[in-house]
């Protein structure tokens, strides 16, 4: 049965990324609750969607102690998320201005899971060279790719850089692909789903899970 994913927590009955929406998932009985991290000006871990705040600053030129109070440190929604594994999505492309080729927020991010529970974690990204970075320093934690589509293109990168997943958007995912990836080994986790009856079909092609901003509308669906 694929496992339900709660979209930057239970987005729809708290504000996105923040500890209240990551709690509410958690309640709801989410499987996994998917974050996005950043890094501040003063090299702090942050859980923030955009690159730019509300009000237009940039995240990355902005101290931590600037933020508005809902955006909550790295640590403290790691804590929130207790009761659910976590799918944290790395912000870290070239057309963002917090762009860092050197990809220092890998690195931070690595060091935070140390010393955690192991197995309660997977690190996603857009930038395929960010994961690749995460494999290098931490080949135990699980990595996934994310990607518009699943194809020769997207499957042959992900396999070669030993990654166990793939997690494509579920608009453009088909039945055969979702065959084509469980032949090259990697597993499935769609995004992002709303729908109940799409949800149903994507568990019945055998993904390993669905991200949705409707967590409790999902598992209805589903019987989890």
């Amino acid at each position: 049965m694929a496992q339900v994913i709660a979209h930057r927590g239970a987005n729809r009955q708290a504000q996105e990324n923040t500890v209240d929406a990551f709690t509410r998932a958690v309640e709801l009985g989410a499987a996994g609750i998917e974050l996005d991290v950043r890094r501040t000006a003063d090299g702090m871990l942050v859980v923030h969607h955009d690159a730019h705040l509300p009000d237009g600053r940039v995240v990355a030129d902005t101290p931590a102690a600037q933020l508005p109070g809902h955006v909550p440190t790295f640590t403290t929604a790691l804590d929130a998320c207790r009761g659910a594994w976590v799918d944290i999505e790395i912000k870290n492309t070239p057309l963002e201005p917090d762009f860092d080729p050197d990809a220092a927020v890998t690195e931070a991010v690595i060091a935070e899971l140390t010393g955690r529970a192991a197995g309660r974690w997977m690190i996603s990204s857009f930038r395929l060279a960010t994961i690749d970075r995460c494999r290098a320093l931490a080949p135990d934690v699980p990595t996934a790719w994310l990607v518009m589509a699943v194809d020769d293109a997207t499957i042959a990168p992900t396999v070669d850089g030993g990654h166990p997943a793939i997690n494509p958007w579920q608009d453009d995912l088909t039945e055969a692909g979702v065959e084509q990836a469980r032949r090259a080994g990697l597993e499935v986790y769609a995004w992002t789903c709303n729908d109940p009856d799409r949800a149903i079909e994507l568990a019945a092609w055998g993904v390993d899970g669905i991200v949705t901003d409707v967590p409790d509308v999902l598992l209805a669906a589903l019987g989890t």
